[in-house]
């Protein structure tokens, strides 16, 4: 037993409500999520869900905060030092608060306290009898163990899917003939890396001039090698928006090329990853990206509050947002839309302009309904907008993301036409639909919660490379000349890894 009082940190902040008029049973309340364990993450996360007298959830904001605090002991220290963390809390809206917290050390003996004026809700105080360790720790476990400690699924439609167009592949053959492609093709119009992940080290070599979006690759492949003991594999990954692995042409005669990229389409073969954008979000929360999966569900605007209205922000990326602005001209009692930025139109500037100053994203969720347009390929906000609280409106798309054949239209979302012909219907049936529509943004929400989080996105990635090293398991990986080793974080050395339980922690 360990006999030292450790410091606590206590993040307090004043209390709105007094508990006496709030209908809350605390001890009844429910408390998940994997910052309650020994999952290694960039932000650790977890809910809260309020439970009032009567046994059930709460669905409304309680405009409450909560004291949480974490205890622990810094690695090789015995005396009173706490372990050090910076931690985050939003009330979502619906009766549920969202708690974070980052670590910058590793961690031992953990028990995280979570209490509402003094009193311990759910089953706290949780105990984590594991060492946590900060992202920057390269102490990756083995497949099987960090689908255990990960709660990853088995399988994953999109992934199958993908998968099943290169079955049977001789992949030695197809990379020969991709890298003759890529080596002769013209270097404006490329942006492809081959990366190949050999012995736990990662190595990549690029072809064309835009492969400036490297380090988000790079970045995510280097945090999934620190958690996870991949076995060997190569992949050719398209950093540029559009898909490129087209059907009909060249993959009629010679068979399909499996590329890698962050948006697949109705006529391509591409293999789909979840976006740089909502990987990067994971790895920066609390860091250099202020809005993220998590962040985004802050609730400022309770539902009856947010204004009746459909609403549009974004650049000019493709016809259709310039249309929404001639819709919401026209119909300015029903949808705000507007252009912050002119590049693909700039000679429409005069018609469809000024340009709007920008908005915060966490404003948007002041109107009650969101529109999803694409960009140039599919619109990488729609995740964001799915987790807002908001009800989302979806433009008719060939372009998808990962996780877009789960969704469910009217019952996620509610769709539009392309042309944006039925729109303004689409929002007025909307506005007579309150309830329903209210649904169907909890819905989305609880979607996010349950498939876009952060240990989602790794799980995916992990699986999906899992898979595609079985289909190309007879080709021999190997590290060619020209590659260039991407290096570790020299910080991701210095930590111990090891997660056996002290007996003083015990």
């Amino acid at each position: 037993m360990n006999l030292i009082i450790l410091a606590v940190i206590v993040l307090r902040t004043l209390l709105v409500s007094p508990v006496s008029s709030l209908d809350i049973d605390l001890g009844k309340s429910v408390i998940w999520g994997p910052g309650l364990g020994e999952t290694t993450l960039p932000v650790r996360y977890f809910f809260v869900q309020l439970v009032n007298n009567a046994g059930e959830n709460v669905t409304e904001s309680q405009d409450i905060k909560l004291d949480i605090q974490l205890v622990g002991q810094p690695k090789n220290q015995r005396n009173a030092e706490n372990c050090r963390y910076s931690l985050e809390q939003f009330d979502a809206g619906d009766g549920s608060i969202v708690v974070r917290y980052r670590i910058p050390q590793e961690c031992r003996g953990v028990s995280i306290h979570v209490m509402y004026k003094g009193q311990h809700l759910g089953d706290s105080p949780y105990s984590i009898p594991s060492p946590i360790f900060p992202e920057i720790c390269s102490c990756p476990l083995e497949i099987d163990e960090f689908r255990n400690v990960y709660k990853c699924p088995e399988r994953h439609p999109q992934i199958e899917e993908d998968m099943s167009t290169f079955s049977g592949i001789n992949y030695t053959h197809v990379q020969e003939k991709m890298l003759e492609k890529f080596s002769t093709d013209n270097p404006g119009s490329l942006a492809i890396c081959q990366y190949v992940v050999l012995s736990g080290e990662l190595f990549r070599r690029c072809f064309g001039k835009h492969v400036g979006f490297t380090m988000f690759m790079d970045a995510t492949l280097l945090s999934i090698l620190r958690k996870v003991k991949l076995p060997d594999f190569e992949i050719f990954v398209n950093l540029g928006d559009w898909p490129v692995s087209r059907k009909g042409g060249r993959s009629r005669t010679q068979g399909p090329w499996p590329v890698f990229s962050w948006c697949g389409s109705s006529d391509s073969f591409d293999i789909v990853m979840p976006t740089y954008d909502i990987t990067e979000s994971t790895l920066e929360a609390m860091n250099r990206v202020s809005l993220d999966i998590i962040s985004v569900q802050k609730s400022a605007t309770k539902w009856a509050d947010k204004i009746p209205k459909a609403f549009f922000r974004g650049r000019d990326a493709n016809r259709e947002r310039l249309k929404s602005v001639e819709l919401s001209r026209r119909n300015p009692e029903l949808l705000d839309s507007a252009i912050t930025n002119f590049f693909f139109f700039r000679d429409e500037e005069d018609t469809y302009g000024p340009k709007s100053p920008r908005v915060s994203f966490f404003d948007f969720f002041k109107y009650k309904f969101q529109i999803n347009i694409d960009g140039t390929v599919a619109g990488y906000r729609f995740p964001y907008l799915l987790a807002g609280n908001s009800v989302v409106l979806k433009q008719d798309s060939p372009y998808y993301e990962h996780f877009y054949s789960q969704l469910k239209p009217m019952v996620h979302y509610i769709p539009f036409r392309r042309n944006l012909s039925d729109l303004i219907e689409k929002i007025h049936w909307a506005k007579s639909h309150d309830t329903t529509v209210r649904k169907i943004a909890q819905n989305a929400r609880a979607f996010v919660r349950e498939n876009l989080l952060p240990t989602h996105i790794f799980c995916y990635h992990v699986l999906l490379f899992e898979q595609w090293h079985q289909l190309t398991r007879l080709h021999k990986v190997s590290v060619a000349s020209d590659m260039e080793k991407v290096p570790k974080p020299e910080e991701s050395s210095s930590c111990s890894c090891d997660r056996k339980v002290q007996r003083d922690e015990l």
